[in-house]
């Protein structure tokens, strides 16, 4: 099939490239001149593993292609992708303007039948307003052209998009036309049996999204409260979890507690949920909860770095720490509303000299902090004489890190885990006091 898809970011490149990686020809435009030229010589704005080679593969079988000709892009396709950012508005609700543009362009140049399909995360009944526009736009123009509005939201996880494209839970088709959700299974059928293609209302499918991210964003804040419990009660956290989830209606996945959840996502939907809610009379109770707790967890992780070094009589002015980890999470580069960055700003508030390294958000993090904070070459030149140790995201090098080295460079033995990526057994022998998350502390050196 020809298909285009209009934006070019995270989902939009995965989208586009997976479909083209299975025959399909497929054109993704943008409007940023910059960022297309550079997907042109093959280089792309995010990390994500696996997708560079995909996306040159394709390039290369002239399956693939780039542009910012929207005009073009909508003539040579069958099916076309909105696949835009829908931020949070300054009033949290969901900023939809980038998606009424891709609706508005798609009806100034549609001539014949197409499918649009939506996969921008966005409050129920928008795809209304996404016919509505398009059909203006036509009406301006005193033409016929026919087109259905598919709601089909994505459950793509940074740093393993590749394989929840082409290996998905389900797939979720929102339609009232039967031919056009036959189209649709059609083209996802090269991709998924058809057990796992999913069809409902396209309010229904809008819901589906925020419903989902929702319930992950809960079981998280969940698991954190329930470790700050443990923290008071003496209860290791990581008993608990594995306890609870070989329970079968609970399953062992997004039990893991931490400094709380960040990304382009999980808050951003959340927030919207809640506004969705006051706007209809209705409190979310629950997630304004998860919010909450989400945002204590930061604070909580800052606390114990407080009260640890309290018990010194010291402050953390003019502290050195280095810091493991600026990403949201592993195999990524994406720090949006990562938990990382949030601390780090607000020990910079404290005075606190910050040392750190990510293996692949070192620029983005460049981006926000400017000169204000060091960046190593890796993770051992910023141990050198740091008062501690933070471990703020969970990549696979920090869990392998060799303890020797560690021990030789930092200069307080403290370390600090967000985390959670060792064992308090492996700890409990090292010459370190380490301090993590619903798990009692080891002092090996107080």
């Amino acid at each position: 099939m020809k298909i285009s898809v209009i934006g070019t970011g995270y989902v939009g490149l995965v989208t586009g490239t997976c479909f083209a990686n299975k025959g399909n020809f497929v054109v993704c435009v943008d409007i940023d001149k910059e960022k297309i030229e550079a997907l042109k010589e093959g280089n792309i704005s995010i990390y994500e593993p696996g997708l560079e080679k995909i996306i040159l593969d394709n390039m290369h079988n002239d399956n693939l292609k780039f542009t910012t000709d929207i005009k073009f892009a909508v003539k040579n396709s069958d099916i076309i992708f909105i696949a835009v950012g829908t931020p949070s508005a300054n009033d949290n609700s969901t900023d939809l303007s980038n998606v009424f543009s891709a609706a508005k362009n798609i009806g100034k140049y549609i001539e014949d039948y197409k499918i649009i399909v939506n996969k921008s995360t966005v409050p129920v009944g928008t795809f209304s307003k996404i016919e509505k526009i398009i059909k203006n736009e036509i009406a301006l123009r005193n033409i016929k052209a026919d087109f259905d509005v598919i709601s089909n939201p994505e459950f793509l996880r940074e740093g393993s998009g590749i394989n929840d494209f082409i290996n998905p839970d389900r797939v979720i088709i929102g339609s009232s036309n039967d031919s056009a959700k036959r189209i649709m299974k059609d083209l996802y059928s090269n991709i998924v049996s058809k057990n796992k293609i999913i069809c409902m209302s396209n309010a229904a499918a809008e819901m589906t999204k925020y419903a989902s991210n929702a319930m992950l964003a809960a079981r998280i804040s969940f698991m954190n409260d329930i470790s700050n419990l443990c923290d008071i009660l003496g209860v290791n956290i990581e008993d608990v979890k594995l306890g609870m989830g070989r329970d079968k209606r609970i399953g062992p996945l997004f039990l893991n507690c931490g400094i709380g959840y960040g990304g382009s996502c999980f808050p951003k939907d959340i927030k919207s949920l809640i506004e969705i809610g006051n706007r209809n009379n209705y409190t979310m109770l629950l997630l304004k909860a998860v919010e909450e707790i989400n945002k204590n967890q930061t604070e909580t992780f800052i606390k114990k770095i407080i009260k640890y070094f309290d018990a010194f009589n010291e402050n953390l002015t003019n502290k050195t720490f280095a810091v493991w980890g600026l990403a949201f999470k592993s195999d990524t580069d994406d720090i949006r509303e990562s938990p990382a960055i949030i601390i780090i700003k607000e020990l910079l508030k404290r005075h606190v000299n910050i040392f750190c390294y990510d293996p692949k958000a070192m620029k983005k993090a460049f981006d926000i902090f400017g000169n204000k904070i060091y960046y190593g070459k890796d993770k051992y030149s910023i141990l050198k004489n740091a008062d501690a140790l933070l471990i703020l995201t969970e990549w696979t090098e920090f869990k392998e890190a060799n303890f020797n080295i560690i021990n030789s460079s930092l200069k307080n033995k403290i370390i600090f885990d967000g985390k959670n990526i060792y064992s308090l057994k492996y700890m409990l022998n090292k010459p370190f006091d380490y301090i993590s998350m619903g798990r009692q502390p080891i002092y090996n050196c107080r």
